[in-house]
């Protein structure tokens, strides 16, 4: 054999089909490059490239952070929400989440021991400024004071767009409220914390002095010595000031300034400056000393607003200095005459305080030794009658129960505390504490613990659950009057069973009540939906409108026999719709029955027919008139028949028409004629009257314009809604009908055109009902009774006389519908309805839908009160700390009751009282309310949803809005706000949502449990099968996840089984059968001439799957290179091995017996010409040498020899 031959195709597909072809020895080898074309060379790459510049490798400036923190107290006498126990809580938290969102710093809230707050604000200085000011505004109680600048001076206030206004309310945390220009008044507003009040006030002053055109002079007097200057409690300022005529404006203490402003003439001023310095020099070689006081008795040296130290300084004359709240010194200063300090000092040290310690038996007493014994024995005796009278109980109660045991409002608990006399402490959610501490009567706590255990374990055994059932089923599973629901909630009585009004759209069934109780319901209605969709076919069937009616029969009896012998159901159009359409919905078989049942009914009573006309198509378009007005008018007038004219341009004469036998006679009757008229004789008249007219020309069903078409053959034809000329009045006919017809309907207008007026006596108190709303009434009564004319009295006569003016006819409808309209008002009331101011704009509705809505249903008026804003207006004004000067103008208290609603919160209706009582409840289900609801915080981002859309479904499912705490709070409360009606359902909704995602979390834990099983690697080709087929199997009967071993891994031999345990074991023993299988299969080896391998493998295989398949065995050929070619191995059971080792050698004998046991002579192979071993001296190429036959990925040793390949490039 030479050294390069080599198999050609054709020699190939001899070999494998056994057949020796004949050589064709005496063609021409091909040239070695023409078989063999060169691979085109690679492009040298340039050489000296660099690489370019890294631009992150240049220096980044450093950016300086633009965040701020500022640490804010609250007082706890100036905190808003200072309930302990929190009944109705959350309100704080939300407050500041709300403030988080909406100005984008970030809170932190911390209690002192004194309860009072620290909030700590982070974020860029503009996002703080509008924290603080929202914080002061929503967290801190609201006082409010007056001051009072020249009117001039108001816009230097308000500044250039309000900036500077905007500015100070930013600055100070106040809102400012500045008369308008119209107002007389030279007052300005202020609302804020006393703080900020103060330095709002200092500020508008200094605007004012800067502007004032007269004296204005500033003296710098040390801090300390502000005190003297202005007394206690600003009375010598006041004093001063009242004297000398001048206004002096002495910053408060929480702004560090040393200026003092003040204003006026030119004589007060100086009269004033020197008072003021007279003072000073008394003062500025005071006596001071200094003591320590601890941190914790600042606060009771100070007293509440400062009184006490206005009270020492009142007494004693001395001044005291107390360190400010966010330093750490506990020195206290006290300044004045040396006689004096030691009678301040003693005031200092003068009183008893009472501190109570959160969560320890123990009350704190401080103070002077006599003073404290006395308040001690005082203590000890409350004390004492408390424990002798009084007892307590700790009950254990689950915290998701806690909001229900309270109730909307606190209603529940506030009901047992009032009920048992009791005080009740459930603990707040931030607690996550079982225990419910009950304190009073020993007979009240018995009672209380009672009814609050058997509440919470009504609760526990309570569920609801939400179905989701189409929307078109729910009148099905009502049914008629409600037959079929009743009888549902006669099966299940104990279960409360809500459907969602038809205009919401929606899907959701709640079913409420005990838990197995709402499980067998719910599988019971399941089933009731299941049959309905099965029953879900339905058919249009077109009947005409006018027969409505006989199919549904008396008392719907028909449509109700038809509805129980076919059982389907009927669905027929409203009656104010022009649709003709009768759905019918259930079984394919009994909607055809149905249907049949009532064409029958309609032929029986109607006898319809379908006729067909001929008319000349040149003719259509006029008897179908301009928008079709003619052919309409046929139809209308002939009880409705359906006309129909072929195509335009079709050049098809027959219109078909449809209808009652009678009315299809009748309308051809009229085409025909009028067809005849168009082409011999047709005249057409118009005139016009007013549209208001139109409705009595044609009387009541058409009669009056029937008898003038019956008495002169022309055709009347009143304009539609579509045409542009509403008093068009067309007549169509011969020319002597049409000119009797037209004389006829002129003699009609004329009359109607004869205005007559006439007088009503109607009560002065009712006029206004009449004339609101720009008339309304009056336009509707002029609309419904043909124009006619209603005049009033002007406002101001003490007339009751009323004029009407129209056609007779129409003033005497129009005057009998204004007595009724009377006889309503007479039996008006007005009734008052509270609701808060802020959600009055919710319940008017977008441009007023809601509210509209309302007064339209229930025939009623609602006056809302004019808007307030701002705290303070609407009820007494704030009295602030007793101050009055010539600048803070003190507003004085009004006895008022506290219980009286704000005239802002008022609503006035007006109407009938049962009328009026319905709209009331109708604007409190408008309330929009809160509600908060514990969910994991683990849980929140998959409530949330992809990009928010998980939120979105259930807020527009539910029609609420919904609010997840910022993931930085960690918080569990989720808040739901809407209406009152949609609030359960949402609420339930989200925690059936978070039980879904509960149990899916339980889910995931049990499908990851893991076993693994042994198996030899040899068996894992046969476990996992051809494609795969056998391990999916596996894997989806039993629902698992099954890995086999990586072929890196230590362990070849384990197998990985993830799911269910029990579908796990089940899979394993899936495995291990296949492996048990397989060991008791064996292997043989057998030889087979290498030459009938491939005949026995077949094309793509075909051969072998097939013996495979039909011996059940598995077959394994040698490998090429393999060190021997004929070995075969056969593996199975062993009587199918021995069968099939059978079939493969009666196929090696038949196949070698082709070949003839010839010897195959020696193939020339591939030959070429001019190779370069043959040109040159290069030798041919080593077919054992892995350098001249490298293979794919192994390492080839640089070498200088020339390749006969051409040049190496590896």
């Amino acid at each position: 054999m030479s050294s390069v031959a080599v198999l050609t195709q054709e020699s190939f597909n001899e070999h494998r089909s056994g057949l020796v072809a004949e050589q064709a020895g005496d063609e021409e080898a091909p040239a070695y490059k023409d078989a063999f074309p060169p691979l085109p060379e690679k492009a040298a790459s340039p050489e000296g490239t660099q690489e370019p510049v890294n631009a992150w490798t240049s220096k980044i400036r450093p950016l300086k952070s633009s965040v701020i923190t500022q640490v804010f107290h609250v007082p706890l006498e100036e905190r808003k929400y200072k309930d302990i126990n929190q009944f109705g809580e959350g309100d704080q938290a939300k407050v500041c989440v709300d403030i988080m969102h909406k100005t984008g710093a970030h809170l932190e809230l911390s209690m002192a021991k004194d309860q009072g707050l620290s909030i700590m604000v982070s974020g860029k200085l503009d996002a703080v400024m509008k924290a603080r000011k929202e914080i002061v505004s929503r967290l801190q109680t609201q006082a409010s004071a007056t001051v009072a600048i020249p009117k001039e001076h108001h816009r230097f206030v308000i500044g250039k767009n309000g900036e500077k206004l905007q500015e100070l309310e930013l600055k100070t945390a106040t809102k400012i409220q500045i008369p308008r220009p119209d107002d007389p008044s030279n007052h300005i507003k202020i609302s804020g914390t006393k703080e900020g009040l103060e330095k709002a006030k200092h500020e508008i002053l200094l605007i004012s002095a800067e502007q004032d055109k007269r004296a204005v002079e500033r003296v710098n007097i040390d801090k300390v010595f502000h005190p003297f200057i202005t007394g206690a409690y600003n009375k010598l300022v006041a004093d001063m000031m009242q004297e000398t005529g001048a206004r002096i404006n002495v910053p408060p203490p929480s702004v560090n300034k040393t200026e003092i402003v003040i204003t006026g003439e030119k004589e007060q001023v100086a009269l004033a400056v020197a008072m003021i310095k007279k003072i000073y020099e008394g003062k500025k070689n005071a006596t001071t000393i200094a003591v320590e006081v601890k941190k914790s008795q600042h606060k009771y040296v100070i007293g509440p607003k400062g009184n006490t130290l206005q009270e020492i300084l009142e007494k004693t004359g001395v001044s005291v200095e107390i360190p400010p709240p966010d330093s750490n010194s506990e020195t206290v200063i006290l300044r004045g005459e040396p006689d004096r300090l030691g009678q301040a000092l003693t005031e200092v040290y003068a009183k008893v305080h009472i501190e109570f310690t959160e969560g320890e038996d123990k009350i704190t007493l401080e103070g002077p030794t006599k003073d404290m014994q006395m308040v001690q024995s005082q203590m000890e005796a409350i004390v004492t009658d408390l424990v002798s009278r009084m007892d307590y109980m700790e009950i254990s109660v689950d915290p998701r129960f806690h909001r229900h045991l309270i109730g909307k409002g606190g209603a529940n608990i506030n009901r047992i505390k009032d009920l048992h006399k009791v005080s009740v402490r459930i603990p707040p959610d931030n607690e996550k504490s079982h225990l419910i501490r009950i304190e009073g009567d020993p007979q009240g706590v018995q009672e209380a613990s009672k009814e609050l255990l058997e509440l919470a374990s009504r609760m526990e055994n309570e569920r609801t659950k939400d179905l989701i059932i189409e929307q078109r089923f729910h009148r099905a599973i009502i049914g008629q009057k409600g037959e079929k629901i009743k009888d549902v909630r006669d099966k299940f009585p104990e279960v409360i069973i809500n459907f969602p009004d038809p205009a919401a759209k929606s899907d959701i069934v709640q079913l409420r009540g005990p838990r197995n109780e709402v499980e067998k319901c719910s599988k019971f209605m399941a089933k009731m939906v299941a049959d309905m969709v099965e029953n879900g076919f339905f058919l249009s069937v077109p009947i005409f409108k006018q027969f409505h009616k006989n199919i549904i029969g008396k008392g719907g009896a028909n449509i109700k026999k038809i509805r129980e012998e076919t059982n389907t159901r009927i669905d027929l159009p409203a009656e104010n719709s022009n649709s003709e359409m009768i759905v019918i919905t259930g079984k394919k078989e009994n909607c055809e029955a149905a249907r049949i049942r009532i064409l029958s009914i309609q032929k029986e009573l109607a006898n319809i027919t379908e006729m067909e006309v001929s008319i000349p198509s040149k003719l259509h378009n006029s008897l179908i008139g301009s928008k079709g007005r003619f052919v309409r008018s046929i139809m209308e007038e002939c009880g409705g028949v359906h006309i129909h004219f072929p195509t335009e341009g079709s050049g098809i004469d027959t219109v078909t028409i449809r209808g009652p036998a009678e009315e299809v006679e009748k309308a051809k009757k009229q085409l025909l004629s009028l067809a005849q008229d168009k082409q011999t004789k047709s005249h057409t008249a118009e005139l016009k009257a007013k549209p208001e007219y139109h409705k009595f020309l044609i009387g009541k069903g058409g009669g009056n314009i029937r008898k003038v078409r019956d008495s002169t053959g022309a055709r009347i034809i009143f304009p539609t809604l579509e045409d542009e000329d509403q008093e068009l009045i067309t007549v169509v006919g011969t020319e002597e009908a049409v000119r009797e017809a037209q004389k006829e309907l002129e003699e009609l207008i004329k009359s109607l055109d004869n205005v007559v007026e006439d007088v009503m006596n109607v009560d002065p108190k009712h006029h206004r009902y009449f004339v609101a709303r720009r008339g309304q009434v009056l336009r509707d009564i002029a609309d419904e009774y043909g124009g006619v004319m209603v005049s009033f009295p002007r406002s101001g006569a003490n007339s009751d006389k009323v004029t009407l003016k129209g056609a007779k006819d129409c003033v005497e409808a129009a005057k009998k519908r204004m007595l009724e309209i009377i006889e309503d008002l007479d039996a008006q009331v007005t009734m008052e309805c509270v609701i808060p101011q802020k959600f009055h704009r919710s319940i008017m509705g977008p441009k007023g839908s809601r509210i509209q809505g309302i007064t339209r249903d229930h025939n009623v008026q609602i006056k809302f009160p004019e808007r307030v804003d701002g705290p303070g207006k609407g009820g007494p004004a704030v009295q602030e700390n007793g101050e009055a000067n010539g600048e803070m103008v003190e507003e004085p208290a009004a006895p008022v009751d506290p219980t009286a609603p704000r005239k802002c919160d008022v609503i006035v209706l007006s109407g009938r009282k049962e009328r009026c009582e319905a709209a009331v409840e109708a604007l409190k289900a408008l309330v929009p309310v809160t509600t908060e609801v514990e969910v994991p915080f683990e849980l929140h981002r998959y409530i949330i949803g992809q990009k928010g859309s998980g939120i979105r479904k259930m807020m527009d499912e539910f029609e609420v809005n919904i609010q997840v705490p910022a993931p930085e709070l960690q918080s569990d409360i989720i808040s739901i706000t809407g209406l009152a009606n949609h609030l359960d359902r949402a609420k339930e909704g989200l925690l059936e949502r978070v039980k879904e995602l509960t149990a899916e979390q339980e889910d995931r834990s049990l499908r990851s449990f893991k076993l693994t099983i042994t198996v030899d690697p040899k068996y894992h080709p046969k476990i996992i099968g051809r494609k795969g087929a056998i391990i999916t199997n596996i894997r989806t009967e039993h629902d698992v996840n099954i890995q086999f071993p990586d072929k890196n891994d230590d362990n070849q031999d384990q197998i990985t089984i993830t799911g269910y345990e029990h579908k796990a074991t089940a899979a394993r023993d899936a495995i291990q059968a296949i492996v048990d299988e397989l060991e008791e299969m064996i292997s043989e080896d057998i030889t087979l001439d290498a030459r009938v391998h491939a005949r026995i493998i077949g094309a793509r295989g075909k051969g072998i799957r097939k013996i495979m398949d039909e011996f059940k065995v598995d077959l394994r050929f040698p490998q090429p290179g393999a060190a021997d070619p004929n070995q075969v191995f056969v593996t199975g059971r062993p009587e199918l091995v021995d069968e099939a080792i059978d079939h493969l050698l009666n196929l090696e004998e038949e196949y070698v017996s082709t070949l003839g046991g010839r010897e195959r002579g020696s193939s020339k192979g591939f030959v070429v010409r001019e190779a370069p071993w043959q040109t040159g001296s290069e030798k041919a190429p080593d077919m054992s040498s892995s350098e001249d036959f490298p293979s794919f990925g192994a390492p080839v040793a640089a070498t200088n020899k020339a390749s006969p390949w051409g040049p190496k490039r590896f």
